[in-house]
């Protein structure tokens, strides 16, 4: 009875449980099988070049065939708006935008950082079947008709990218393992890494020479085929290939559960636990919320709507009615609102401000800030008192009223509402808010803040944000950092670089080094607050002059902050705060921003997101991107701080190790699971991104259409320029020391008066090797609670036969390993099998799997597979056997007239194989 009721309650926690994240929020919607509102945007940077437009919607038109084409008749694309940036040219036929912005594109085009790259991509922060981001297309890729040749049609393309989008399939070719050893036939074979399996094509060896090229066989290297050998398919194949795994060939499909290729060590394998591409699509709301259509075409024509970015209009709605009295909230957001005016909104934007209680008030009319005076202006205007009820629909009209009477409409507008109260009224103007085509972003301040806030960003694509109550405005300024333009011009953006808030002792110092690395230093500013009294504090720049107290700003409505605007660039370097307490225990903080140094180099950036993750128990995942323009820099430390009213702060480091949370390793997006939630509330997301120049690098993105090397066509093979690639010094990112503060928030609802229990996550990176006759694994520890804290025991199984391994785990055999310990959460482990009673034979394979279980004996889901496999190979550099015959298989077989070897590979393969018969007696060593 006592498990029933567990089960109950847990169920009833799954149910009820709600969450609400800044993350970016696609308008796409399905209706009649068309996708209508699908955004494109491009950015600001982007020379003017009205054949992007025309080239975008011929790629999109085309691509609505191929859609739905291979979804079986199901989908297609109804309507797309393009987005054109205010720096082109005005045009009376562009329409102005609503809640669209660049920001929120589902596809962006933008050049890239790295010159001559232009790879189309999708960046997926999360797991299968969950949404991307957003496709990246270069101006590059539209316009240059030649890269036809090595990523194919365009609008195959871009098919291949929204199934990443959409649906949250991966690719299905493997540029780290093109190739790999395969008992689909009876005896051991080297495949392409491709689906299906048995394409058709060959193995060749290029070497460049600026512009000219020789190619030979590829040699083996007693495993697989040589580094860098490349895979050149025929173009003309015997049956219809994925466009998840090569779109450049004519005759695609999405593979299904009868041609997936399971064996492949692709990212679809590992990552949708085997499942073919179809069957994760088929699984979408979009699958179940559609029926095939009968028609050999899409029923319509894709329609395009062209807008055109305006200035950035803001009002500030801010609550000052009694409540804001209270836990020092009124000085709190006078301090928060002005470091808003003075340091956030961009130069030629647009300001106003209104205040509310039981009625509203125009505080300073909407006026465009073009020099510091204006933003000082503006400042002077914030309020002080506070009195009187909260009625926060007074207070949305006003704001909404205030941007009319200056731009004649709101549509493109945004409101910065911000109350701690509640005002049971408000959905007397939602339907207000949805018309005006304004977007709300919401900041909830402390724990009192009207629990439907929320609905109002959710109805216009607002952020929607939430502030604890601290001792100082460090956190709410925080918060109104995140709430910069959405226009995509990086270079107009503050960025954080500090924000920090201690209790300090009578006497006490509190000391902080702030570094300002090359990618900013324009318009940077210091601020530092405290609670009761004026502490004693300078501040030293890199080459040691230093500012004192006096050469900071404080003004008269607000005695408790100071602010220090640096003129020119900063210096490049570390800058050291030194605050030392005079008074009596007290809080303090400090704040740090700026914005970058040159429009030529692109800043580091830190974008913090939250979201529940789709898999069992529903976890709520942390996810920080740490990038340089379009690419991911890695090595970074990243640390997030998540506060909840009435807990304390819980503090993690989010990992790029592509194990627990984290879905692919050196991406870039650094995660981690938040498991100690405190039940119903609002959390805030602290992260903090920082990186030394020896330890930082950028990377490459992930998820991309693949770029043909070459392929063979009427009896006569065709090779491509080599893909561009970063050398050593462009990969070094040079930054010098850099921090990033970046801030999100969530909403938590849920009747569970305790935290919920979660058994360890999956394993996801297991590995086997050999090494003197003993089988090594290697694997990432997961924790006792997903990725946190760590396990109690691990359970492996080894098998001959992949499915019975995945289906039926417990069945498999076992391997003693009652000695090995568990280590915390994100280190590596290591185990030793001893090799002596395997029955070794030729094309042998022995698959592994493990299992993880917490101290309540909650166990993990079943590992990725690893295998060890013993084969005979064949001599080295046997070509294959290339006669005219464009049916030839790239599968070799393994010849027994050589020396065993013994091969490792790490596979993502679960499909049929016939099991041997008898069992293993395994012997362990640690």
């Amino acid at each position: 009875q006592r498990q029933v009721m567990e089960v109950i309650r847990s169920l009833i926690f799954l149910l009820s449980f709600q969450l609400l994240h800044v993350a970016k929020g696609s308008m796409v919607r399905l209706n009649e099988n068309g996708y209508e509102d699908l955004v494109v945007a491009i950015n600001p940077h982007v020379p003017e070049d009205p054949n992007i437009i025309l080239n975008m919607m011929n790629m999109i038109k085309n691509a609505s065939n191929y859609l739905f084409e291979i979804t079986k008749h199901r989908f297609f694309f109804k309507s797309v708006k393009i987005i054109i940036p205010k720096t082109w040219k005005k045009n009376t036929t562009y329409s102005r935008l609503k809640t669209e912005s660049y920001d929120k594109a589902d596809v962006i085009i933008a050049d890239h950082y790295m010159k001559h790259v232009d790879d189309p991509y999708t960046l997926q922060y999360r797991g299968c079947k969950e949404k991307g981001r957003y496709i990246h297309f270069t101006p590059n890729f539209l316009l240059n008709d030649n890269l036809t040749k090595v990523y194919g049609e365009k609008g195959r393309v871009f098919v291949h990218e929204w199934a990443h989008l959409r649906w949250g399939v991966f690719d299905e070719y493997s540029n780290d393992m093109p190739f790999y050893v395969s008992r689909n036939s009876k005896k051991a074979s080297v495949e392409a890494t491709s689906c299906p399996a048995g394409v058709t094509g060959r193995p060749i060896f290029v070497e460049y020479n600026g512009d000219k090229y020789e190619s030979r066989p590829c040699r083996y290297d007693g495993q697989l085929y040589e580094k860098e050998c490349v895979f050149i398919p025929y173009i003309q194949q015997n049956f219809s290939h994925s466009v998840m795994w090569m779109q450049n060939i004519p005759s695609i499909e999405f593979c299904d559960k009868n041609t997936h290729n399971s064996e492949a060590p692709n990212m679809q394998n590992k990552i949708c636990n085997y499942k073919s591409t179809w069957e994760v699509i088929m699984e979408s709301d979009d699958f179940r919320n559609s029926a095939v259509v009968n028609a050999s075409a899409p029923p319509s024509e894709t329609t395009f709507t062209l807008l055109q970015t305006q200035d950035r209009a803001v009002a500030l709605v801010l609550d000052v009615s009694v409540s804001m009295s209270e836990s020092d909230h009124i000085r709190h957001l006078h301090s928060a609102a002005a470091d808003f005016l003075l340091r956030i909104i961009e130069i030629g934007s647009w300001a106003g401000i209104v205040t509310f209680d039981s009625d509203a008030s125009e505080k300073a009319p909407l006026q465009q800030i073009t020099n510091d005076a204006a933003r000082q202006k503006l400042v002077l205007c914030l309020p002080t008192v506070a009195r009187g009820k909260t009625n926060i629909c007074a207070g949305i009209r006003k704001g909404l009223k205030l941007i009319a009477d200056k731009m004649t409409t709101t549509y493109g507008s945004e409101i910065v509402l911000l109350t701690d109260g509640e005002d049971r009224r408000m959905a007397a103007c939602l339907d207000l808010v949805k018309q005006s085509g304004a977007k709300i972003h919401t900041i909830a301040l402390g724990p009192d803040a009207a629990k439907e806030l929320e609905e109002f960003s959710k109805l216009t694509g607002g952020l929607m944000l939430s502030a604890t109550d601290g001792a100082t405005p460090s956190k709410l300024s925080r918060i109104f950092g995140v709430i910069t333009s959405g226009s995509g011009d990086i270079y107009e953006q503050s960025i954080q670089l500090e924000n920090k808030e201690l209790v300090v002792q009578r006497s006490g110092w509190m000391n902080a080094t702030v570094p300002v690395d090359r990618t900013v230093g324009n318009d940077t500013f210091f601020s530092i607050s405290w609670s009761q009294s004026q502490p004693f504090f300078f501040l030293r720049d890199p080459k040691g002059k230093e500012y004192r107290s006096s050469d900071f700003a404080i003004n008269n409505s607000n005695r408790k902050t100071a602010r220090l605007s640096i003129s020119g660039t900063a210096e490049v370097g570390d800058w050291q705060f030194c605050i030392k307490n005079v008074h009596a225990t007290q809080g303090i903080s400090i704040t740090v921003t700026s914005r970058p140094a040159s429009s030529d180099v692109p800043p580091v950036r830190t974008a913090v997101h939250m979201s529940r993750a789709n898999r069992a128990f529903n976890p709520v995942v942390v996810y920080a991107e740490v990038s340089q323009g379009f690419l991911p820099v890695l090595g970074a430390t990243v640390i997030a701080t998540i506060e909840t009213d009435g807990a304390a702060a819980v503090t993690l480091e989010l990992l790029d190790n592509g194990a627990g949370a984290d879905t692919i390793k050196d991406d870039g997006i650094y995660s981690r699971y938040f498991t100690t939630l405190q039940g119903t509330g609002r959390y805030s997301v602290k992260v903090h991104a920082h990186g030394k120049n020896i330890t930082t690098r950028l990377g490459s993105r992930q998820n991309r259409a693949l770029y043909l090397p070459g392929y063979k066509e009427n009896g006569k093979i065709h090779i491509n320029a080599p893909r561009p690639k970063f050398t050593d010094k462009e990969v070094q990112a040079k930054l010098g020391s850099f921090s990033r503060i970046s801030t999100s928030s969530l909403v938590v609802n849920t009747r569970e008066d305790s935290a919920p229990v979660y058994p360890p996550c999956k394993i996801t990176d297991l590995h086997a090797r050999i090494e003197n006759n003993t089988i090594v694994l290697s694997w990432t520890a997961p924790g006792g609670d997903f990725d946190n804290g760590k396990a109690d025991c691990y359970i492996i199984k080894s098998s001959e036969n992949l499915l019975d391994l995945r289906n039926h785990f417990d069945r498999a055999t076992s391997v003693n390993c009652s000695n090995l310990i568990p280590k915390e959460a994100g280190r590596e482990e290591s185990f030793k099998i001893k090799t002596d009673n395997f029955v070794i034979e030729i094309d042998t394979i022995i698959y592994f799997a493990i299992r993880a279980v917490d101290h309540t004996k909650l166990i993990s889901e079943v590992s990725n597979i690893a295998q060890v496999t013993w084969f005979i190979p064949p001599k080295a550099s046997v070509p294959l056997n290339d006669s005219n015959n464009d049916s030839t298989n790239i599968t070799v077989s393994i010849a027994a007239l050589c020396v065993a070897v013994i091969c490792t590979i790490v596979i993502s393969t679960l499909y049929v194989l016939q099991k041997q018969k008898g069992r293993l007696d395994i012997e362990t060593m640690q």
